[in-house]
Formats: C-alpha cells, sequence, structure tokens
C-alpha cells in the first residue's frame, strides 16, 4: 500500500519553495499512549535536559527572574536578556537560583558576638527566618547554634548578642557527612525539623538542607532542576570582548547555559567569543545562533557550540526590511539546520515565529528540541513591565528584538512595539500549550520527542502542503 502524503526530505528540498509553519500539517500515525503519558522532556543544549519544551526569549519585555523562575516551574528554561547591566542581570539569575536548593553550600551564618540587629538586617535583605551561629560566623567553623524569627521576635534590646538567645548545637538535630542528598532529605523528614546542618568529623558546617526545599519539590514535580536541585536558568550575552566580564559574573552567580545574543551567529566576533568561552569556562554550556542554514551552523559547531538557535526574519515584530530581504521560512530553517546539527549531537532551539501551541508541535515536528517564546510570554504576569488599560482590555508593552542593541552601539532601525493582551500566570498558560502539543504527539503516534525525531528522520511522518486559501483564516486559538 502506498503512503499518503511526502516525508519531509521530499517536502523541505523542493526547489525554490521555503516553508513556514502554516504552511505544512502532518499526517496523524498510530498512536498507543494517553497524552497524559507523553514525555516532553528535551535537550535545550547538548548537557542541559528540560522537562518541557518551552524557552523564555532573551527579551526586556519578556524575561527576567520572575519569568525564568515561573518557567522553569513549568518544565522550561528561561533565558535572562541582557539589556541591562552586569550586576541586574546576575542578581536576576541569584533570584532564580536561590529558590529551592538541594544541599545549600551558603547558608546564612552569625558569630556569637553578632546582635540581633545583624540578623534584622540579613533577614530583611534576604528574607530568610534562620541564621546558623558559628564560631567565626562563616561558614567552614564550628557550629554553635541556630537562631530563628522565633528567637529573636520578643526581645525587647535589638542589640543583644545572639550567643545569649540562640538554640546550642547540643540541643540542635543535624547530620554528618559523608552523606547522600536522598539520605540528608529523609532525615530531615524523620528529626522533623525545619533545618539540618551537616557538618564534618571535626564539627565544621559544610553545608544544610531545608525542609521548604523538599516542599517546593513537591509542588513542583515538573520543575527543570540541575544535580543539586537548583532550578535552572539561562542567561543572553552579546558576544563581544567587553562582556567577557559580564560572563564570569554569570557564571559565578549559578547560570546553567550562556546564550550568545546576535541576530547573525555566523560572525568572526561570535566565533572567537565562543572559543573563549570554551577555553575559560569549559564546563558551561553555550548556545549560539541565529542561524538558518548549515552552512552558518558548521562552524559553531566544530569551534563546540552546544546548541544553536535557529530564526531569522521570522519574529512577529521583527523589522520588516529585514524580514523581507535577509532570512529564512522558519520550518525550513529548523528542518535544515537541525538535520545537519543532528550529526554532531547538538540540539536546536526553533527562534520566532510562535503565536500558538500549534506553531510548537510542528516546530518539534521539523527537528526542534525546544521552541523559544517572545510574544507568547510578554503579556503574563511574570512579564517585565506594568499593565495598562486600552479599549477596556488590559494590555502589556513588548518590544521586538529589531530595536534593541545586539551587536554594536547603535540601535538597528527598524525596530518595532506594540501591546499584547494580558494572559494571567505564566504557568498556566504554559500548562494549556503543553496539553495541546501532547495531544498533537499523540496524534502523530510518537511518545516522546526523541521519538518523533526518529520519525521525522526515517521518513515516518508524512506531510502535505496546505493549499494557499487556508492561511487566511487559520483556526488556531493564539493560547492554545
Amino acid at each position: 500500500m502506498s503512503l499518503d502524503g511526502l516525508d519531509a526530505e521530499s517536502v523541505f528540498n523542493a526547489p525554490c519553495f521555503g516553508y513556514t509553519y502554516d504552511d505544512l500539517i502532518s499526517l496523524p500515525g498510530h498512536h498507543t499512549q494517553g497524552a497524559g503519558e507523553i514525555d516532553l522532556a528535551a535537550n535545550f543544549s547538548r548537557n542541559v535536559v528540560i522537562n518541557s519544551p518551552i524557552v523564555a526569549a532573551p527579551m526586556n519585555s519578556v524575561c527576567e527572574g520572575k519569568m525564568a523562575l515561573a518557567i522553569a516551574l513549568a518544565g522550561g528554561i528561561g533565558v535572562i536578556h541582557c539589556n541591562c547591566s552586569a550586576e541586574y542581570q546576575a542578581e536576576q539569575v541569584l533570584h532564580v537560583k536561590r529558590y529551592a536548593n538541594g544541599f545549600i553550600m551558603d547558608p546564612h551564618t552569625l558569630s556569637q558576638s553578632h546582635t540581633v540587629e545583624d540578623f534584622d538586617r540579613i533577614k530583611q535583605k534576604y528574607g530568610t527566618n534562620t541564621v546558623l551561629i558559628t564560631e567565626g560566623g562563616v561558614m567552614g567553623s564550628k557550629l554553635a547554634g541556630i537562631v530563628s524569627s522565633r528567637d529573636v521576635e520578643l526581645v525587647v534590646d535589638r542589640k543583644t548578642k545572639l550567643g545569649e538567645i540562640m538554640v546550642p548545637k547540643d540541643k540542635m538535630k543535624f547530620a554528618v557527612e559523608p552523606i547522600s542528598l536522598s539520605e540528608a532529605m529523609e532525615k530531615l523528614r524523620q528529626k522533623k525539623v525545619a533545618k539540618l546542618p551537616i557538618l564534618n568529623e571535626g564539627d565544621e558546617l559544610v553545608a544544610m538542607v531545608s525542609r521548604a526545599d523538599m516542599k517546593k519539590g513537591r509542588t513542583n514535580p515538573l520543575a527543570a532542576q540541575d544535580a543539586n536541585k537548583q532550578v535552572l536558568v539561562a542567561a543572553a550575552v552579546v558576544p563581544r570582548k567587553t562582556e567577557r566580564e559580564r560572563v564570569n559574573m554569570l557564571i559565578e552567580a549559578g547560570a546553567d547555559v550562556i546564550v550568545l545574543n546576535a541576530s547573525q551567529g555566523d560572525s568572526e566576533a561570535q566565533l572567537e567569543f565562543l572559543k573563549w568561552m570554551k577555553h575559560m569556562h569549559s564546563t558551561v554550556d553555550v548556545i549560539c545562533g541565529n542561524v538558518v542554514t548549515p552552512r552558518q551552523a558548521k562552524p559553531l559547531l566544530d569551534a563546540g557550540a552546544d546548541g544553536l538557535r535557529v530564526g531569522m526574519g521570522c519574529s512577529s515584530l521583527y523589522s520588516s526590511k529585514e524580514a523581507c530581504v535577509v532570512g529564512r521560512p522558519q520550518a525550513s530553517a529548523v528542518y535544515h539546520v537541525a538535520k545537519f546539527a543532528r550529526q554532531y549531537g547538538v540540539p536546536v532551539i526553533a527562534d520566532g515565529g510562535v503565536q500558538h501551541s500549534s506553531h510548537i508541535s510542528m516546530a518539534l515536528t521539523v527537528g526542534a528540541s525546544t521552541v523559544m517564546c517572545g510574544s507568547l510570554l510578554a503579556g503574563t504576569t511574570e512579564a517585565p513591565g506594568e499593565c495598562f488599560w486600552h479599549d477596556g482590555q488590559k494590555l502589556k508593552l513588548y518590544t521586538g528584538l529589531g530595536s534593541l542593541q545586539l551587536e554594536g552601539n547603535s540601535q538597528s532601525p527598524g525596530g518595532a512595539a506594540c501591546a499584547v493582551v494580558e494572559r494571567g500566570p505564566a504557568g498556566q498558560l504554559v500548562e494549556s500549550l503543553l496539553e495541546s502539543v501532547k495531544r498533537d504527539m499523540r496524534r502523530l503516534g510518537a511518545n516522546n520527542v526523541t521519538m518523533l525525531h526518529g520519525d521525522l528522520h526515517s521518513a515516518g511522518l508524512r506531510f502535505q502542503v496546505r493549499a494557499a486559501a487556508c492561511h487566511g483564516n487559520l483556526l488556531a486559538s493564539p493560547i492554545a
């Protein structure tokens, strides 16, 4: 029996034609699992795996710390924009990394000679309710006791020494290394305490685990986390020599991935910056871009890129001049670059042109591992900026990349901005999007992203090109 439709190789290698997401429709396959059993985990970069394919774009009206945290708790990852000072960007990274921990390697510590005023300053600045007391007031000193908010709230004289009101070590519960994270969490549960210090054989403080972190893990089972159970976060950097100190600050703050932010990725400046990154920070994954052809991607992959952003001239707010002159239809760009990068074991991010869940599904279908969303997330509660009312609608401002300083000191002249409808919490929006993507994957007969890509390259997935008349009134919802 002959197969319906065309395989991807036949569709995307047709001479003189390039396809956007809306130009194509995938033919259904045989499904064996329910939508709830579909696994959307995928590689964001070579060594970083996330639990959903949603990535928040590094735009000043889309992703800062609040957005990055919300997306990560929903299984994806946020890329914090670099249109700010290095100090502010690093602060946003810290905001995400400090949300949850496995072993807390830098708990707040004071000495017995410090006062309640010192405790108050730490509580006001960091929001913590517990401080460990050590002999030297620093990590690595012998543990002396612990002070919590309930120990100080009734103290009238705020100059009282902490040594006078602390709970001494002999009345505390603690664990001794070596101990695994799972063992420490189990001991925390058994001893029914909020904080469990970890000591070495010399009674010196080396780490701490918290009951609050255990509760956060149960509340957000899909959260994208590193080996220490901290939430994953990425940060964008413009590939210039002057930005090297910014990279050092971001990595020190805990950024898991560095994303090079340039509209044209095939440049000598990006290659040099990538090589410097691989030499100075070899353990940190670097995502390069943007590219739309294998010829652009090859130098970056050869230099050690751990991921590629694919997309040029397809953003919903990109300069109309550039969109018409330079770029490539997004579905064709994703397919060809993903197929080439597959030889290097490097995943690609479909960046741009995503307006609803059907676009996310199609991006994954043609080879992307993850999908970068800008306008789709710009109207959510966690997006930077204030809401305003216009003609009875609650709106938020959204600015496109075309107006930002990406590669030089001068602004691109084709930038644009608009207002998008406020959409509520990002977590609820992402949940709705993922349900729709799972439904589409189930109809295709794929249980996970790896299986979907296997079907794509083995000609198991079949496509047809939509008639031109379909493009005027696509019925996809802007949310799902």
